[in-house]
């Protein structure tokens, strides 16, 4: 059987951006069920696996629980950073537009979690 899924973007928004050779990407619950969802599912593996083919050495994780946020900082994503990477998103900017694509289980309340109450 297989799992029934949805994605993200269909319950936060993301902001992502360059740090050198380092990328960050903030998931922004529209909800605060749905941050709560989302300190549960959206680990620091998860996202290392949606990112896989970029080859980031590691995934670290930030919990902003008053702004229902969690930030990720994708080490060595960039592949040298704006000046010295060959890619087309040399800076990240689109990593946050993509994360919105990962696919996360449904949960039972997820129709409670599309609206916005931050």
């Amino acid at each position: 059987m297989t799992e029934k899924v949805f994605c993200l973007g269909n319950i936060a928004s993301a902001r992502s951006g360059d740090k050198g050779n380092h990328a960050n990407v903030a998931v922004i619950a529209r909800c605060d069920l749905g941050y709560r969802y989302l300190e549960q599912v959206l680990t620091a593996e998860r996202v290392a696996d949606f990112f896989e083919t970029l080859e980031i050495r590691e995934v670290e994780r930030f919990l902003l629980p008053k702004l229902g946020s969690l930030n990720f900082l994708l080490y060595d994503a960039l592949a040298g950073g704006a000046s010295r990477s060959l890619r087309i998103d040399t800076q990240g900017k689109l990593l946050g537009t993509a994360i919105l694509e990962l696919q996360l289980p449904i949960p039972d309340n997820l129709s409670n979690m599309r609206s916005s109450d931050f």
